[in-house]
């Protein structure tokens, strides 16, 4: 039976796997005539790591589900899920402001999604 932390983390994985098509649609057609060549790659970067990462999301909760007594499991959907807001969040709001300074965000956002997926693999070499 799935936990509330397995259930979450699966639940958001599926969402935002349905905002990042959404996102991603909403940029190839309504933001395409209005971004510049260079910003329209940062939004489908944006784009493309939200969706990688809600697969993700829901490969964390998959693996938690197998392994209930990992709090690391559970760091690593809270990172996954704060480091696509700061990664994915930062490159969408800058590629459509414009605002450079959104872009600081972003490092820190990657840094949050890599100590994710090293959790993930830890836990799973962990497991006898």
């Amino acid at each position: 039976m799935m936990s509330q932390i397995d259930k979450l983390f699966v639940a958001l994985g599926a969402t935002n796997a349905g905002a990042a098509v959404a996102l991603g649609a909403i940029g190839a057609h309504a933001l395409k005539d209005r971004l510049s060549p260079k910003m329209m790659s940062v939004y489908h970067t944006g784009s493309q790591y939200h969706l990688y990462h809600a697969l993700g999301l829901m490969l964390v909760g998959l693996v938690a589900l197998q392994l209930p007594e990992s709090n690391l499991m559970e760091l690593s959907g809270w990172l996954m899920v704060g480091g696509t807001v700061l990664f994915s969040g930062s490159l969408y709001l800058l590629a459509i402001t414009g605002k450079g300074w959104l872009g600081t965000a972003t490092p820190i956002g990657g840094l949050s999604l890599i100590s994710a997926w090293i959790l993930l693999a830890v836990v799973i070499l962990q497991v006898s």
